[in-house]
Order: C-alpha cells, then structure tokens, then sequence
C-alpha cells in the first residue's frame, strides 16, 4: 500500500502553484467585490402602521345618553385626555397658526372658522349647517363659549360606525340618532368616518376635491392602488395621528406648511427608484402625483365651475349636477386631465377676508406657490374650480353672506339682507352695492393612485412633433417640449 501524503508529511505545494493562486485571488476579489448585489426589496406596505386590537366597546359603554355632551362624558372617564388633545388640533379650531402675509400689516389665521372660498363661500352665521360638518357640538351657543368646553367634542364623528350616527344642525346629533348604540359601536377611524365630511365637503358628493369622494368608500385596486384591493388602507395610514394630530395640509386654508407636517410618497416608497433610469432623471422636477394620477375625478363628478349669480331664479327646475336655486348654477366634470402648475408645497398667495379684488378680472382665492427657477418646486396635478361670487362694488372686496338659517339667502332669496346680516358677523362692512366676479381656487390632486400601468407615458408629455401633449410647456417656462428645448 503506498503511502499517501498528509499534511504533516513534509510534503510542499510548487511555488508557481501558490504564485497562480494569489494572482487569482487578485483578479477575482476586486472583481466579485465589484458584482452587482442582489438589492433587499423595499416593500412599501411594510410601513403601513400596525393597527391596534379592536376593543368591543358594548359592554363597557352603558348609560341613558339624551345628548351628545353624556356620550363625551362617559369616553372622558377612560380616555382623560382625548377631548383636550384634540382641541389643539385645526380639526377642533378650524384655524390654522398665525401666518405673517408680505400685504397684511398684522399676522393673520387661515381657515374655515373665519375666511374664504369659491363654494359654500364661508362659515361665519351660517353654523348652523356648516357644523354639520366639525368634530364639535353646541354652536348654537356661540363660538367662544362652544370652543371652551371639552364635553362639547364629539367622539362619535370620528369613531362610531358611520351607519349608526349622522350629525345634524350646529353640529349636534341628528335628530333620531341612537346614541347608546353609537358609542357602543365606537372603533379606529375609518375611510368612511373621515370621508363623512372630506368626501362631501362643499355641500355634496365631490363637489370639493376632485380626487376624494364617496366611490373610495369601497374602492376596487383599479380605482386608488392604496384604499383598493388587499391592502384597504385607511386614510390615518398616510394621515398619521399623534395625540389627535393629524399629518396632512392642505394649501386651501393655509399660507405656508411645515414639511414635518405634510404627507409624502417617500415616508413608504423610501429610495425607491424606478428601473428605468430616465424616469428617474425626472424626479427632481415631476412630482410622483403627476405621472400616477393621470386624471380627476375617475368615477364620481366634481364640481369645476359654480355661478353664484344665477342663484334665486325662480320657474328654473333644480338639478343637482346643473342648478339649484339656492346655490346658483354648476358644471361638474368626470375622468379629466389635471391643471399643471409648479409647486413648492406652500401658496404664493391666499386670499384674507377684506383683501381687495384681484387685477386683471380674476381673484385667486390660493395661488400655489413655485416655478421653473426655484429647485424646490416640482409639476403638480391641480383641480381648479371656478366661480363667480359676490362682491362689494364701493369696498372692492369680496363678500361673505349669511345664507343658512333665518334672513339667510336660502330663505329670503334677497343678497342685500344676506349681506347686511352678515356684516356685524364677518366685519366687512356692506356698501349696499354688490356685484359678481371671477375666482379661481386651486386644490392639490393627490388621491386615486394608479398603477404603474396606468400611469402616464413618454409620449403622455413628450409626444411627437406638431401634436398637442399634456403639458403647456411655455406656460410652465419653457421654450418648447424639453425633450428637444432641455431644461429641468
């Protein structure tokens, strides 16, 4: 048998075999170093919040509620903060921060509670309907004293199953409502509780924005790749909430946003950048909203013009997509192309209540703030409505009436007394000559998200010579498509 060697054998490897092998493992180390790695996937539904067990609310909550104050009582024995916590919060003021404007002498607040849009106009004497509408009860008291009680919030807006309880004038429980039953059936915030007055703002189903209304309910995938299918996400998913904090701001009654306030793709879609390298040369200056919310308003109207002018006709039939005498005359659209504007994420402009009318015949009620120079700006999808809405002829102002309620417009048909009444209220003064003007408010387009699929194309912008695409590229500031002219 012969012997085999071992490696205590004294037996050697040649030295040009240990020469071959460090000249491989210089060759290859780098070269595998250098390999492309296989990358871990980035699931965006990985940081969709984890939800909290659901707690059956119908053996702890009993009583015989007569109001809406008993039910805040009983939630306050167990949730001793809540009330207090939300009272901080725009959902309960209905006022943003004070904002120092370059045209006001004085710091001023923008919101709902006490200035101006093109739809319902404003809320100041007409509580007893727009309430309908905030966390709160108890307006027939009063602002002041209505703000100052935490047993005036109302916990079943945003907690009760939306089929057991509907709110009513001054913001208290619509007539008939069971309470018991609604504070037993008490959960986590669903589409349908925040969608009671995001998706009917304005007075109706997508009158406001045109990317929120009630066909998100229950959305197929097709309709919004996030609320549809599998992953049903809920609204406070994006909108985080903290202590009743909610993130997400709207430039609609606001002046300038905090971007540690603001919602954005990437607090899921982190690093995520698309295999196709020039699409991700357009991230600096297209916003993701662009590419994946091609159009407004995919299955349910908006509302795109409102002529308050043609309001108190009489012998003219009421049609809700066209007409109705108490509001004036409409046009609603479905499934259209977005307006594109650069922005920044605040407004150049919001129109305070006492500003003078704008130049040119057009007042912009907001006007998003951005353009082709400033780097922090990107093209964002807008809807704009369009209005025709009182003013002061003497004051150049715009006007805010009384609409709701008694003496108001929709009782009376008579503008004169709606703006007399409203005067003490609103503090403008009322000349006693009105008129009607233009108005253009902007909202941002941010929900209905489509697939990748679905989205828009190359050639959607960038399309042949001579054919129209849909970007007015002068209008955005460019010589022409920058395909050919370059730019951003």
């Amino acid at each position: 048998m012969k012997n085999r060697p071992s490696i205590n054998s004294g037996h050697r490897f040649p030295s040009w075999t240990l020469g071959l092998v460090g000249i491989l493992l210089l060759i290859l180390v780098p070269v595998l170093y250098y390999l492309p790695r296989a990358q871990a996937v980035k699931n965006p539904a990985a940081y969709i919040p984890t939800k909290a067990v659901h707690v059956d609310h119908k053996d702890i909550v009993q009583g015989d509620f007569k109001t809406g104050q008993d039910v805040t009582r009983a939630c306050l024995e167990c949730h001793e903060d809540a009330a207090t916590d939300l009272m901080k919060t725009t959902h309960w003021t209905w006022e943003s921060k004070a904002f120092d404007v370059p045209w006001r002498e004085d710091d001023v607040t923008i919101g709902k509670i006490n200035q101006i849009n093109n739809f319902c106009i404003g809320s100041q004497g007409n509580e007893n309907k727009c309430m309908s509408c905030h966390a709160g009860y108890g307006w027939e008291e009063g602002k002041e004293v209505q703000q100052a009680n935490p047993e005036n919030v109302d916990c079943l807006a945003c907690h009760a199953d939306s089929g057991s309880y509907g709110k009513g004038t001054f913001g208290n429980p619509a007539e008939g409502v069971d309470l018991l039953a609604a504070a037993q059936s008490v959960r986590a915030t669903t589409r349908e509780n925040c969608g009671k007055c995001h998706f009917d703002g304005g007075g109706g189903n997508g009158v406001k924005h045109g990317d929120l209304d009630e066909s998100l309910y229950f959305p197929d995938e097709s309709l919004d790749v996030h609320m549809g299918g599998e992953l049903n996400m809920q609204c406070t998913d994006c909108h985080v909430s903290n202590d009743h904090q909610i993130l997400g701001r709207m430039i609609a009654d606001n002046y300038t946003i905090d971007p540690k306030e603001q919602v954005s793709c990437e607090q899921c879609h982190v690093d995520q950048k698309h295999e196709d390298e020039r699409i991700n040369t357009h991230l600096a200056s297209v916003a993701c909203q662009t590419c994946h919310i091609p159009a407004i308003a995919l299955e349910d109207p908006t509302k795109t013009t409102w002529d308050w002018s043609q309001a108190g006709q009489e012998g003219r039939e009421d049609d809700h997509f066209t007409y109705l005498k108490i509001k004036g005359e409409f046009t609603y659209e479905q499934n259209f192309t977005p307006t594109y504007l650069w922005f920044n994420g605040d407004n150049e402009y919001r129109y305070i209540l006492g500003d003078p009318l704008g130049k040119g015949g057009v007042t912009y009620i907001n006007k998003p703030a951005g353009s082709i120079e400033d780097n922090t700006a990107k093209i964002f999808p807008f809807k704009l409505h369009v209005a025709k809405q009182p003013y002061d002829v003497k004051n150049n102002y715009l006007l805010q009436p009384v609409t709701s309620g008694e003496g108001g417009f929709w009782t009376t048909f008579d503008w004169d007394s709606a703006f007399e009444l409203a005067a003490p209220i609103t503090g403008l003064e009322y000349s006693g000559e009105y008129g009607f003007t233009e108005t253009h408010m902007y909202w941002p387009t941010t929900h209905m998200v489509q697939s990748s699929d679905k989205a828009l194309q190359c050639d959607s912008c960038h399309s042949a010579a001579g054919e129209p695409g849909l970007m007015d590229w002068e209008a955005l500031g460019y010589s022409g498509d920058p395909i050919e002219w370059g730019g951003r």
